[in-house]
């Protein structure tokens, strides 16, 4: 029994009980930063004198301001106003106010009685100004709160009765910005600046202020009443009167305001009538503004001038009479009111006079006019633009060309009119008014014809040493019309003499002749014998085809032959053998003819083109064709990508219009053929050892493959984000093929820890940048990665390889959107030609200039991403980036470089080639930093807390043709 006791005991001793653990809750770290206010307070409480405090307020203005501690900061702020004295501390104390106002996130509503109260008992003029800004930038903060608005409308109104301007143009500026059309106001809260009773709205009170005495006040009056009208307020029409008045005010910027008030009138109220002085006629507003307007083209200051001319330009409702006006100096007959015969017998009955006889036609009616009470418009208007392109200011002319551009574009009369100004102009001392002149001209090619004496004034502008002004003339004579043949024959000879005297327009000069041709062609049939020295009886020399003044003139025969089918007849046997040629050179001047020619008609095989709806199905037929790989073995896979770049190379050397997208799908299929041939099996079954060979040819696989995504990424723009996702989506198996290849190698485990590393920030990166792409992602690579992505992050090196390769191997073709609008960035070099055997002789140690001009197509920015490459026989390599001024932009997506790249080399035995190039260079940080988050910082964001950027990829991509130049770099001479 005791035994039996003792067990029972010791059983009881030992029973265990397990007790629930219960995790303690983590602690939690809060980061807090010492307060600003607080700093604040203890600088200001240091200071001892207002230079301390305004030091003080001057370094903490330097310094960003947390969105939580802005209220604080502006309590502190304005503690210290009250207690300060010195005017400075308190101006700079307003200022931080606004600075603080507009911090992102921080709602300004909780300071504006301070600062209201703050105002009212402020006594400095310079103080109440500034706190005035202040209020004015705490309403733009709070649109939606019409209680504010009106409670700030009300003391901009309380202080316009101030004795200083400042605080008077502060009031009116923040009534512009902040009044409405239904604000009502009465005397009471206007204050003492204005006299009449009632209610009374914004633009009564602003207009009051028209005839302050001092100009500021005024020209802020007229930027308020401009304010107003860009926030959508209907101005009233009553302020017309008045802004007329102030066109002959004193003081220049008032009068530059009131153009553009009396301009703004003229576009609200272009049909209502208005009086002439001292007379009973009436005229349309637009008329009168038009006219008065017009006048100020003779103000005293030039900066008027420029205001009052390009503010005529845009005055399209003008009536054709007051137009026409500006283009004369005398006053129009039918802009002078004549009394009627009935009118002037009357006014003879009633003075009681009668014709005596001794004076023969006594009696006749006499006209007697006063310029200046029964004119139309104002003498001083006549001529306006006449006056304007004789401006001794540059600017003023340039303005008064724009103007005459843009009213001769709405009315084909005026540009008739103002033709011979124009043309003038090409005259002009300063080299942009001429070309100015020439792009005007240009524009309104449409609406005229140019006679013999204007055309004979516009091409002595082809001997203008500026390179611009002789091609803008090109463009120019391209769209032209003019009226005879001789026309056609003294633009031949000008531009050959133009050929003749500078060579490198001979691309220009081509071109120009290639649309003078084909729109002049009954003007250039009569001209054929003499142009091509035929004879009918004799035969005549074959021209050389090597000159470049022959080419020109067979190219405006040419392209005048296509619409003029008797052309042809007049052409010797050595024109034909010679378009022959010169349609395989310079197809793109020459155009498809249909030339008889020993008994049968030569087609040219060019003529026939298939359609770009056809070319398109072609290309999106493909593109699924591609799609059914997945079903395909291996080499049957690999001949269909094949056959189908082959296809989309053709379509885009056919097919002009789908180049890009055709070039652009078959670069992306051939680095789907590309990883296809690196992840064939016979590579992955071996030992390492063994496939050696095959390693390498993988890596440069890989390698390749990333150039190519780079070039899908940079080398074409219209790109959408889906195929941008694509492009990196390919690159991503690039780059696990290449840390597939590093691991197999064996060389090291750090380079693999590192390479692993990366290979996960990638996909992070991915995932980021395309959140909303991976929807269309469904089952490719990167989505399988991003399910495995927890389990990647934490297994080791070799086990992350092994994953990879199974997810590679496994992974198929993703299918490629079709691109919409896709243009491929090319560059042509135009110059040098390469086609010179004399070298470019140059002392060894000195340099050479080299003239480069080149066209650039669909390029995207290129003053920072185009470089010139020159490439020396003995392989050293210079890169060039020309200055942002050799660019210029012809047209949409077109730009043109010309600038000069500078040799030297040491000396050589014999002349050798140099290769010239143009790259276009690219940073992979110009994708990924557009949606990161640091590109979403606020005023008083941090970024300490931001991951670290990734490593940003840059290179060059070569995207024009290399050209040869020949150089012998000579020995210096002892």
């Amino acid at each position: 029994m005791a035994a039996h006791l003792k067990k029972r005991v010791y059983e009881e001793f030992s029973h265990v009980v397990q007790i629930p653990h219960e995790e303690a809750p983590a602690k939690k770290l809060r980061l807090s930063k010492p307060s600003k206010s607080a700093a604040l307070h203890i600088d200001l409480c240091k200071a001892t004198t207002s230079t301390d405090a305004l030091q003080s307020l001057l370094q903490f203005a330097r310094k960003p301001v947390e969105v939580e501690s802005v209220e604080g900061v502006v309590r502190i702020l304005l503690e210290h106003y009250y207690k300060e004295a010195d005017n400075s501390v308190r101006l700079k104390i307003a200022s931080l106010l606004g600075l603080l106002s507009k911090t992102q996130g921080f709602s300004p509503d909780c300071i504006v009685d301070d600062a209201i109260n703050t105002l009212n008992n402020e006594k400095s003029h310079q103080v109440l100004a500034q706190l005035l800004d202040t209020l004015l930038v705490i309403g733009t903060q709070l649109p939606e709160s019409p209680a504010v608005r009106q409670r700030l409308i009300e003391m901009a109104c309380k202080h316009l009765s101030d004795t200083y301007f400042g605080v008077r143009n502060k009031c009116l500026k923040l009534l512009g910005c902040l009044g409405m059309m239904d604000t009502s106001l009465t005397k009471d809260t206007e204050g003492q600046g204005t006299s009449s009773g009632g209610a009374r709205d914004i633009q009564s009170i602003i207009s009051d202020y028209f005839g302050d005495q001092d100009p500021r006040v005024r020209t802020a009056a007229l930027k308020a009443m401009l304010q107003l009208h860009e926030r959508g307020v209907r101005i009233h029409e009553i302020i017309y009167d008045q802004a007329c008045r102030l066109l002959s005010d004193d003081y220049e910027q008032v009068r530059s305001a009131a153009v553009q008030i009396v301009w703004v009138l003229s576009q609200l109220y272009p049909e209502s009538i208005v009086p002439i002085p001292s007379s009973n006629e009436e005229i349309r507003l637009v008329d009168d503004a038009f006219g008065k307007i017009s006048h100020m083209i003779s103000d005293g200051s030039w900066m008027v001038r420029v205001q009052a001319a390009k503010t005529l330009g845009s005055m399209l409702q003008v009536s054709p009479h007051f137009l026409e006006q500006t283009l004369d100096k005398k006053l129009m007959s039918d802009l002078r009111r004549k009394r009627t015969a009935h009118e002037r017998a009357k006014e003879l009955f009633t003075s009681g006079e009668f014709s005596s006889g001794r004076k023969w036609a006594d009696d006749a009616p006499k006209e007697r006019l006063d310029t200046n009470t029964v004119n139309l418009i104002a003498s001083g208007a006549c001529g306006a633009f006449v006056h304007g392109l004789e401006d001794e200011m540059f600017e003023v002319r340039i303005a008064a060309v724009e103007a005459l551009s843009q009213l001769a574009r709405s009315s084909a009369s005026f540009a008739e009119k103002c033709l011979d100004f124009l043309v003038d102009m090409f005259n002009d001392e300063i080299e942009e008014v001429r070309l100015q002149s020439i792009h005007v001209l240009r524009e309104i090619s449409t609406h005229i014809t140019l006679r013999e004496d204007q055309l004979d004034t516009v091409l002595a502008v082809l001997e203008d040493s500026s390179r611009d002004i002789r091609e803008a003339l090109h463009e120019l004579i391209c769209y032209t019309n003019v009226s005879t043949k001789e026309c056609v024959q003294l633009a031949l000879l000008e531009l050959l003499k133009n050929l003749n005297k500078y060579p490198t327009d001979r691309n220009s000069v081509w071109k120009c002749l290639k649309f003078l041709g084909s729109r002049h062609p009954t003007l250039v049939l009569p001209l054929v014998p003499e142009l091509l020295s035929t004879h009918p009886y004799f035969d005549t020399p074959e021209p050389d085809m090597d000159d470049p003044a022959y080419i020109a003139v067979l190219v405006l025969v040419f392209n005048a032959a296509k619409s003029c089918p008797t052309m042809p007849a007049l052409f010797s046997d050595h024109t034909f053998r010679h378009y022959a040629y010169l349609r395989d050179s310079l197809s793109h001047l020459v155009p498809p003819l249909r030339l008889p020619g020993n008994g049968l008609d030569l087609v040219d095989s060019r003529c026939g083109s298939g359609s770009v709806e056809s070319a398109q199905l072609f290309l999106q037929q493909s593109l699924n064709r591609v799609s059914t790989i997945q079903n395909l073995e291996a080499p049957g896979a690999q001949d269909l990508l094949n056959f189908t770049i082959r296809d989309l190379q053709r379509l885009g050397e056919l097919q002009t219009e789908l180049a890009g997208a055709a070039d652009f799908c078959a670069t992306y299929l051939r680095c789907q053929l590309l990883l296809m041939k690196a992840l064939q099996e016979k590579l992955w079954n071996m030992a390492v050892p063994l496939c050696l060979k095959q390693n390498v040819t993988a890596t440069a696989a890989a390698q390749q493959i990333l150039e190519e995504t780079y070039k899908l990424e940079f080398l074409y723009s219209g790109l959408e984000s889906r195929q941008v996702a694509t492009i990196h989506h390919v690159r991503l198996q690039a780059r696990a093929l290449q840390l597939i290849l590093t691991a197999r190698s064996r060389q090291g485990l750090e380079p693999l820890i590192g390479s692993c590393e990366r290979f996960l920030q990638d996909i992070e990166s991915f995932q980021r940048l395309f959140l909303a792409e991976l929807p269309y992602l469904q089952d490719s690579f990167v989505d399988q990665l991003l399910e495995l992505l927890p389990r990647l992050s934490s297994c080791k090196p070799v086990e992350l390889v092994r994953i990879l390769q199974s997810t590679l191997r496994q992974s198929g073709l993703l299918q490629l959107p079709l691109p919409e609008q896709i243009h491929r960035a090319t560059a042509t070099i135009i110059e040098p030609t390469g086609e010179s055997d004399n070298p470019l002789k140059f002392t060894t140690g000195l340099v050479v200039a080299l003239d480069i001009d080149a066209t650039l197509e669909h390029v995207q920015d290129p003053q920072n991403t185009v470089k010139v490459q020159v490439l020396y026989p003995d392989g050293q390599s210079h890169v060039i980036h020309p200055k942002p001024g050799d660019f210029r932009k012809p047209g949409p997506d077109r730009h043109r470089l010309i600038t000069q790249v500078y040799l030297s080399h040491s000396a050589w035995t014999e002349p050798s080639q140099i290769e010239v190039r143009l790259l276009l260079a690219y940073s992979s940080s110009s994708t990924s930093l557009s949606s990161s988050p640091a590109s979403r910082l606020g005023w008083s964001d941090s970024i300490d807390g931001l991951p670290p950027p990734e490593l940003a990829v840059e290179g060059t991509i070569p995207f024009s043709k290399p050209v040869k130049v020949l150089i012998m770099p000579k020995p210096a001479r002892r």
